[in-house]
């Protein structure tokens, strides 16, 4: 039986969402992966800017849209 583990351990800089965000639009795709980091980035609420927020909220309105699949690999 295969087991679908979701948790990951982030300890992520602020800063380095910006290339995992970049990335989800220059491709139009977010991975599981980026998915959980961001919720974990939002549930921490660590030195996440405006900037930061804005661009999140990008990415959660593009996937409603259909702008943006969700992927199961990097």
């Amino acid at each position: 039986m295969l087991e679908n583990n979701m948790q990951f351990n982030v300890n992520l800089n602020p800063s380095s969402l910006e290339p995992i965000l970049e990335r989800i639009f220059a491709n139009g795709r977010i991975t599981r992966k980026d998915q959980q980091i961001i919720m974990s980035s939002l549930l921490t609420e660590e030195g996440l800017g405006d900037n930061h927020l804005r661009q999140i909220n990008k990415v959660f309105d593009a996937l409603k849209r259909g702008l943006i699949k969700v992927v199961d690999y990097n």
